[in-house]
């Protein structure tokens, strides 16, 4: 990453009212570690911003309208859906590859699939935040169905990456809020995202899409914060491309990072640990249990 990440400036924003949007070089959290970066000419991250989740606040116009961080021609990469065998390491790549980092909403059970690869996520510095267990749409479940789904899904990424506290950030599974859960999570003091550009990957079968999808409406936007799945084939293939574009159009990269991690509650650590029979927790890396020994 470039040099000018370790100089980053760290944005506090709090739930407290307009006043939060102020420069904090008193930030109790360390930005991330600039990684070396072989790519003179990479995308790179402009600002790490960080957020004081305290109270639960929102982010992305599409539902959120009270901050506005994001300066013309600044994004926010964000993944959901993850982790996924293939498609996310293809897109830890293309980020590799030009030296930025995003934020990540993986699923609960997907993290419990593939531990070793929500784990390169983290050891590569993108944030890791949170996507429900199971992506159910909550607006359809019971409040308590509702909670269960929420706290399963931070135990099984905190289980995934090793029993470590996560980013403070939660997206709702196809961004519908429930006004009952809207208020748990402020109580958990989580910070809710929706999103400024959705590309709607999910629709779409060929990289160019993706990447077209995107950049046309960060055009008409000027910036954003920017919804796409490392889940979805197209995406992971795209990514790469649409990096290019955005640093051959001017777009500068904008990290998330929390001011206070997020703890899981035991209780749902032990329902999740009985649910998968402790399988996260105990399984060797899957190169160490598979290795192919004839053929591509």
């Amino acid at each position: 990453m470039r040099s000018a990440l370790a100089l980053a400036l760290a944005i506090s924003i709090s739930a407290a009212g307009a006043t939060v949007l102020a420069q904090n070089a008193q930030a109790q959290a360390p930005a991330p570690a600039a990684a070396k970066c072989d790519n003179p000419n990479a995308l790179g991250v402009a600002r790490v911003v960080q957020i004081d989740t305290t109270g639960g606040p929102g982010f992305g116009f599409e539902h959120f309208k009270a901050y506005d961080f994001l300066r013309d021609h600044e994004v926010v990469l964000t993944f959901d859906d993850g982790p996924w065998l293939g498609h996310t390491p293809a897109v830890l790549k293309a980020l590799a590859d030009q030296c930025t980092r995003a934020l990540f909403f993986p699923i609960g059970k997907h993290a419990g699939y593939y531990p070793e690869i929500l784990k390169q996520v983290a050891a590569a510095g993108h944030t890791v935040g949170s996507h429900t267990w199971s992506h159910k749409d909550l607006s359809k479940l019971t409040e308590q169905e509702g909670k269960d789904e929420i706290e399963k899904g931070i135990a099984a990424v905190s289980i995934a990456l090793g029993n470590q506290p996560i980013a403070p950030f939660f997206r709702f599974p196809a961004l519908r809020h429930p006004p009952e859960l809207l208020k748990y999570m402020g109580e958990r003091n989580v910070g809710i995202f929706s999103t400024d550009l959705d590309s709607f990957d999910f629709k779409m079968r060929k990289p160019e899409q993706v990447i077209a999808s995107v950049m046309g409406k960060l055009e008409k936007k000027g910036k954003g914060i920017v919804l796409m799945h490392d889940f979805q084939q197209a995406t992971a293939h795209g990514t790469a491309g649409l990096l290019k574009q955005l640093k051959d159009k001017g777009y500068k990269v904008v990290q998330i990072v929390g001011k206070t991690p997020l703890e899981p509650q035991k209780e749902y650590v032990d329902l999740v640990l009985k649910e998968i029979g402790g399988g996260i927790e105990v399984a060797r890396p899957m190169s160490s249990v598979i290795e192919t020994i004839s053929g591509n």
